[in-house]
């Protein structure tokens, strides 16, 4: 059961790498943000797997600890997104001749 277990973190570890290379490259600001939560969901997937195969309930708290970082982590992103789209429509609306 352990090996099976083992492979499944593995998976999820490779999933977590395409993650990565997603945050690189990616397209737009939603990309980012959804493989920054894969990131965070996928180390929490490992971890659990770890402690179920380890037998250690510390390894548990790390899981938690993780989960609410990639919480706050998504929260950062989606404010400072919001702050930047602000300040570039109030620098538009300043350069309009019109006005």
């Amino acid at each position: 059961m352990n090996e099976f277990l083992y492979l499944a973190a593995t998976v999820v570890l490779a999933m977590v790498a395409l993650g990565l290379f997603r945050i690189l490259y990616g397209a737009g600001e939603a990309d980012r943000l959804m493989s920054a939560q894969l990131i965070g969901s996928g180390g929490v997937a490992v971890l659990l797997l770890l402690s179920v195969t380890m037998a250690s309930s510390a390894i548990v708290d790390v899981a938690l600890l993780l989960a609410l970082l990639a919480a706050f982590a998504s929260v950062a992103f989606v404010s400072t997104a919001e702050e930047l789209r602000a300040s570039v429509s109030e620098s538009e609306a300043g350069d309009d001749p019109d006005s």
